[in-house]
């Protein structure tokens, strides 16, 4: 056990209609299991009826109430960036930020998302073709899950996005980042699925508020491997169809524990267990 231990840990979630997340029972659980002290609280922008121009006034408070750090989702992930006062290289080159830590009177962004999407790709896809790969949605939690995909090897992510100029951005910066022509935006869906390995849906459709499919899924076929990050319902409309096909699937849960994991460490100093985190979520 490592003695730099944080001895109480004070942490938020900041983001709207979050109620029914797990991220608080996941870090409390796992801090009681380390004999840590420590307290979770949701900061709901619905339920508190704000938006993003409500984050300095949260930021400044949170550091006024003395909390350890907060963990960001939509829609304030990119929001929150200037706000901050360093960026970890992982945020910086993502372009988005799911974990603030502070520290010393200092804002320090993280993003904890691409290594959990990474971690839930290695082991719940292993041996999956990577020639071409359609991402639907470009946000923030997008932007994570294009760079891990690259990372590990994709040859061509071709991103779907409503806002083109957002789409824009984030190719460009993923082309700057892993090589010309490794990401492309998106235009003719029915082309690209019919010579895409595999599809990854980083938008919010198929949450439990907002049902549906992001894609029509007479797109889908047996030879995809499709996957998720949405883990509230686990399996989503997309998911059903697809393993109705007998597609491989990977649902959000694991991208859902692992950057977890990630930001448990950052805010105590302490390495969690990822295995007893996983068994936790899947108890929940």
């Amino acid at each position: 056990m490592n003695n730099n231990k944080t001895a109480s840990v004070l942490a938020g979630l900041i983001g709207a209609g979050i109620q029914l997340s797990r991220t608080p029972a996941l870090h409390e659980r796992e801090g009681d299991a380390q004999g840590i002290r420590y307290l979770y609280r949701l900061i709901d922008l619905d339920q508190l009826k704000l938006d993003t121009n409500a984050l300095p006034d949260l930021l400044s408070a949170a550091e006024r109430m003395g909390f350890t750090g907060l963990n960001i989702t939509f829609p304030a992930k990119q929001a929150i960036i200037p706000l901050l006062d360093e960026l970890s290289d992982e945020a910086r080159g993502i372009g988005a930020v799911n974990t603030v830590v502070l520290k010393d009177g200092k804002r320090v962004g993280h993003n904890t998302d691409a290594l959990g999407f990474a971690e839930g790709f290695r082991r719940g896809l292993p041996g999956v073709a990577i020639g071409r790969v359609v991402q639907m949605g470009g946000g923030g939690a997008g932007a994570a899950v294009a760079h891990a995909l690259l990372a590990e090897g994709v040859e061509q992510l071709s991103v779907f996005e409503v806002e083109p100029a957002r789409a824009q951005g984030l190719v460009d910066s993923l082309n700057e980042r892993f090589g010309q022509g490794r990401a492309v935006v998106g235009r003719d869906l029915a082309t690209a699925m019919a010579e895409a390995d595999g599809l990854v849906n980083t938008t919010p459709v198929g949450m439990a508020k907002l049902p549906g499919a992001p894609l029509p899924v007479e797109l889908l076929r047996p030879a995809l491997w499709v996957a998720e990050i949405i883990y509230f319902p686990l399996e989503t409309e997309l998911l059903r169809h697809a393993r109705a096909l007998g597609c491989r699937t990977l649902d959000g849960g694991t991208m859902a524990v692992f950057q977890a994991v990630k930001a448990f460490e950052l805010f105590t100093g302490v390495q969690a267990d990822a295995e007893r985190m996983q068994e936790h979520f899947l108890g929940m």
